[in-house]
């Protein structure tokens, strides 16, 4: 069940970015809220359930980066963020993606989550419904945008923190002796 979630919400990605395009504004809020009501949802029911499993520790995190990266696509192609913001935090994803390949060279796993990870995609993830719901009712922008891009720096901050933490772990990893350590990330979760 939980696992089903996390591909409903894949699923849903191409949905939303063709509606925020479309700039169907509300409609793809509604569809980023659910996916963030169902992202909470198959955490707690893979813990509840005891259903925690390595492909639903690889869908979560791989569909919270979809969603980031189709809002951010969106957002800036409507305009209604700087396409700066975009590329900042598309940037880190890009420079851990660095990384994937010099973990495997060395026998090792991806990175375990890491709760700044979570922090930063969490500020980012709420920011972005708050710039859509901003444009929905424009009435309010004057108080719903200083929150938006709060929590957008915030989150940009955090995330790119995170990065860093994950840079210096690989480094570490790779200038250690001992190759068994790849056992230390069993789970198969990915970085946040």
């Amino acid at each position: 069940m939980p696992n089903a979630l996390s591909i409903m919400r894949l699923l849903l990605v191409p949905v939303f970015l063709i509606l925020l395009l479309q700039e169907y504004n509300l409609a793809a809020l509604l569809v980023l809220v659910f996916a963030s009501a169902s992202d909470w949802f198959d955490g707690y029911l893979a813990r509840k359930l005891n259903q925690e499993t390595k492909l639903g520790a690889m869908l979560d995190p791989a569909a919270d980066r979809l969603y980031i990266f189709a809002t951010l696509l969106g957002l800036a192609v409507n305009g209604n963020i700087p396409v700066w913001l975009a590329v900042v935090v598309i940037g880190r994803d890009v420079v851990l993606a660095t990384t994937y390949p010099v973990l495997a060279t060395h026998g090792y796993g991806p990175l375990p989550v890491h709760w700044l990870g979570k922090a930063g995609t969490f500020a980012l993830l709420y920011a972005f419904p708050l710039l859509l719901l901003a444009d929905i009712i424009p009435g309010f922008d004057h108080i719903i945008l200083p929150i938006a891009w709060a929590f957008a720096f915030w989150g940009i901050g955090l995330y790119w923190w995170a990065g860093i933490v994950y840079v210096r772990q690989v480094f570490d990893l790779v200038t250690s002796s001992k190759p068994e350590s790849a056992n230390v990330f069993p789970e198969g979760k990915t970085d946040e």
